[in-house]
């Protein structure tokens, strides 16, 4: 009798746990958005998202500064040129989410405006392409997890002869090559700001980097593309701010 009893409660027990395994979980309204919420940011940084970008460059003439002072007298003697000139620092602040991070390559993509530069010589202006594009490559290693700084410059000759930038871009890859993050901000009419797709900005647009000046009679180009983006830690900003910034791979 008590093994029957026995078998009786072992067959109501196994039934009652196949049916609460089998019962269906009810998602409540807070949790349904929740997931959502999670899945719009996979979708929009990918499954496993290392690296924001916090604060974007600035354009225009926001983006020029004095060249900074130390003060002190010159070992090289006399200073011959006494008047203040402005560099173009292009700074980004960024955000990494690993414990650490290898490597991290910045791809930058500049235009300046030709009828933004300083000088007075209004001839050689008149000959120049209306944009110049600049590019640079900055590799990044042993990036902790935390916020930090990446920045390019241009001598203030560059200001002077070629202009203020209105268009920056900046796409960030891992040690592989893998897109982390990326994003345009521009000034141009014609050249979007925020493209959906990085594959759609203007540095991959043929029909952007090759147009002609339509004021041109000789087919010349709207863009010239020119050398000089430098990685601040080869000009005189290296000195500033310097825990902001990781070791860059020369």
């Amino acid at each position: 009798m008590n093994i029957k009893k026995s078998m009786v409660f072992a067959v109501v027990a196994l039934t009652a746990a196949s049916a609460l395994h089998a019962a269906p979980v009810r998602t409540t309204g807070k949790q349904k958005n929740a997931k959502a919420a999670a899945a719009a940011v996979e979708e929009e940084e990918g499954p496993t998202a290392s690296v924001k970008i916090e604060l974007f460059p600035k354009l225009g003439r926001n983006s020029t500064l004095n060249a900074p002072s130390f003060g002190g007298e010159s070992s090289m003697g006399q200073v011959w040129n006494g008047k203040p000139r402005k560099w173009i620092v292009l700074e980004t602040k960024y955000q990494t989410y690993d414990r650490v991070i290898d490597q991290l390559t910045f791809e930058w993509h500049v235009l300046l405006d030709t009828k933004t530069a300083t000088t007075k010589d209004k001839e050689t202006l008149a000959k120049r392409a209306p944009y110049s594009y600049f590019t640079q490559r900055v590799t990044y290693v042993n990036i902790p997890k935390g916020f930090h700084a990446a920045s390019v410059c241009l001598h203030p000759s560059y200001y002077e002869q070629y202009g203020e930038p209105k268009a920056i871009g900046i796409v960030i890859t891992d040690g592989s090559g893998k897109v982390l993050a990326g994003d345009c901000e521009s000034e141009i009419t014609g050249i979007d700001s925020h493209p959906k797709k990085l594959e759609a900005a203007f540095w991959n647009d043929d029909k952007i980097m090759n147009a002609k000046n339509p004021k041109s009679t000789d087919g010349e180009p709207m863009i010239e593309r020119r050398q000089g983006l430098q990685d601040r830690s080869k000009t005189i900003w290296a000195l500033v701010n310097p825990n902001d910034y990781e070791l860059v791979v020369q």
